[in-house]
């Protein structure tokens, strides 16, 4: 799925742009909370477990499992050639879950409980995105 135009970045805002930038250099960073040490995915200003706005950053290992997935037959815009594809609920390593995308597997083996690590690859936009693949 790599596409012909080179990588752009998105800049996000004052709570993703630090996620944002990890993208961009191959890293998947997430934060935790300093005062009751959970992690946060998506990127906020407060934890939403306990409120506190002491939040660090962490680059998350990559690995997950599939929590939930569904095929997509008819997508829009850039994403509308590449269907059907994979979108999936991943729960990290880490105890958060994001939406995604599995990418370069048969869906006979796509399976909630399977084991993926994530894999940046760039859009049809040319921004660069974290995908997931299944470990072998």
């Amino acid at each position: 799925m790599a596409a012909q135009n080179p990588a752009r970045t998105i800049e996000g805002d004052g709570d993703s742009r630090v996620y944002w930038e990890g993208i961009a250099q191959g890293e998947l960073r997430i934060q935790r909370c300093t005062i009751c040490a959970r992690s946060i995915f998506y990127p906020r200003s407060l934890c939403p477990h306990c409120h506190s706005d002491q939040l660090s950053r962490i680059v998350a290992s990559g690995k997950g499992t599939i929590y939930t997935y569904t095929v997509a037959h008819q997508a829009y815009g850039v994403f509308a050639s590449e269907a059907p594809f994979v979108i999936a609920i991943v729960e990290l390593e880490e105890g958060v879950r994001m939406m995604t995308r599995i990418v370069d597997a048969p869906r006979e083996r796509i399976a909630i409980g399977a084991q993926v690590h994530v894999s940046f690859q760039i859009s049809a936009e040319g921004i660069t995105l974290p995908y997931f693949r299944l470990l072998d």
